[in-house]
């Protein structure tokens, strides 16, 4: 993944050291913050491991030993929860089209805070990029958006409230999927846009 890690041989899948050198948690953890604040700041494709170690206090050979390419640095960075967004709570207090326009206006709040977005962004870009990264990014996802919203979605549906056998991943994928797209490209997610696309989905959903 260029010069950043060179003669890196071993696996993209290795994320331990080897037998005998046990890896500080601390060193660790400094190194995952460190390379939130870089995404934050420079984006995926200008990450500096240099700049990385400084941060954290580490050799760049730590870096190295621990991280085969600044894309397992960065998949473990997405799958330890650094890398992301805070989380939306979804909450269930009226119809379920309420609680998830709550849910999209409460992403659209979250999004007007620069790093969050900043992160995001660089996430994505690192995603596209890297099936390993993807695979990272899906799983915070999943944990932070999708998983709330097809839980929301089914419990409507056991309830009478959508039409049976309504398809609550793809429904939970669209919502996602139109928020992060706008983030992407720069679009501004504005309270008209959530109020139109909350209206097409349950248009169709409505039993």
């Amino acid at each position: 993944m260029g010069p950043d890690f060179p003669g890196a041989a071993s696996s993209p899948h290795n994320h331990t050291m080897p037998a005998g050198r046990p890896r500080s948690e601390a060193a660790r953890n400094a190194i995952l913050a460190a390379t939130r604040d870089e995404l934050t700041r420079n984006g995926y494709s200008r990450l500096s491991i240099d700049r990385i170690a400084a941060a954290a206090g580490v050799g760049k050979q730590t870096v190295y030993r621990w991280y085969a390419s600044k894309s397992v640095l960065v998949a473990d960075c997405l799958l330890q929860g650094y890398v992301m967004a805070p989380a939306v709570a979804l909450q269930e207090r009226g119809s379920v089209q309420d609680d998830i326009l709550d849910w999209m206006q409460g992403f659209r709040e979250m999004t007007r805070n620069p790093e969050s977005v900043a992160l995001i962004r660089a996430a994505s870009a690192a995603a596209a990029e890297d099936p390993q990264i993807a695979r990272g990014f899906q799983e915070q996802m999943n944990t932070l958006a999708r998983e709330a919203l097809v839980a929301r979605i089914r419990a409507a549906e056991s309830a009478g409230e959508i039409r049976a056998n309504s398809p609550a991943a793809t429904i939970a994928e669209i919502i996602v999927g139109s928020i992060i797209y706008r983030l992407f490209t720069h679009e501004e997610i504005t309270a008209s846009f959530i109020e139109e696309l909350s209206t097409v989905i349950f248009r169709g959903l409505q039993p």
